[in-house]
């Protein structure tokens, strides 16, 4: 089997170099480059394989990993950085291979052996240790990017979340648990069922039937939810900075 390369840098002499090392690859054919993780993501769909970079402006390789196991499908991943301290991060991504900068011949040749042999479905759960930037949702096998920034309110949806944010609304395959225990620096809950950002929160308002419901800030998508008794409190202490 032939593995479709992609590869992700933000540097073009690292692609530059990982394409040219990658021609000496028989059972390899590079199908595409990307400059950052939001590329990437966008294209492994079209991948067995991607040689992917760790420290990138804007969305990090682990970020960008962690979306693209999202895929029904996935690549493996070969992540590659001038950085030794990441290496831990990629065992606990149980990565196919993980490369030094400057990339040598024989490990890459190693590291695509390897992958060979477990192309794709190889890359689990990937846990990253800082708040990702990005949440992602699948559309008809596509894979779509909702930045956090934009992002209004999580709700539960059955066995998903529904994603309320500036340019509508998707559903995921994540919990609204963990969802919390990763954003909540930003996110408030208002009840079993949904956490809000909160900076989109305007007030708190009493509605005729005595029901207390979060008003959302101008411009958000959604006017108002209704917060549950017991985290009434706990959300004014939040609105108040507390």
């Amino acid at each position: 089997m032939t593995l479709r390369v992609l590869i992700v840098d933000d540097e073009q002499p690292a692609r530059d170099r990982l394409a040219q090392l990658l021609e000496d690859e028989e059972a390899c054919t590079l199908v595409a480059t990307a400059s950052n993780g939001e590329e990437a993501v966008s294209k492994a769909v079209d991948a067995d394989v991607v040689l992917l970079d760790i420290r990138m402006p804007g969305m990090s390789g682990l970020e960008a990993a962690s979306h693209i196991n999202q895929l029904e499908h996935p690549p493996a991943i070969i992540f590659t950085t001038a950085y030794d301290e990441y290496a831990i991060d990629a065992f606990d991504a149980r990565a196919i291979g993980y490369v030094l900068k400057p990339v040598r011949r024989a490990r890459l040749k190693t590291a695509l052996e390897q992958a060979g042999r477990l192309a794709r479905g190889a890359l689990e759960d990937l846990p990253t240790r800082e708040p990702r930037q990005h949440v992602c949702a699948r559309r008809q096998g596509e894979l779509r990017l909702i930045p956090v920034d934009s992002i209004t309110c999580f709700h539960a949806d059955q066995k998903y979340v529904n994603v309320l944010h500036d340019s509508g609304e998707d559903l995921i395959d994540e919990s609204l648990k963990s969802l919390e225990e990763e954003f909540g620096d930003r996110f408030v809950r208002i009840h079993r069922g949904a956490i809000v950002a909160a900076d989109r929160i305007e007030k708190l308002e009493r509605r005729d039937d005595g029901s207390i419901a979060v008003v959302l800030n101008r411009g958000s998508n959604d006017n108002e939810l209704v917060v549950s008794r017991r985290h009434v409190a706990s959300v004014r202490r939040r609105l108040r900075g507390g």
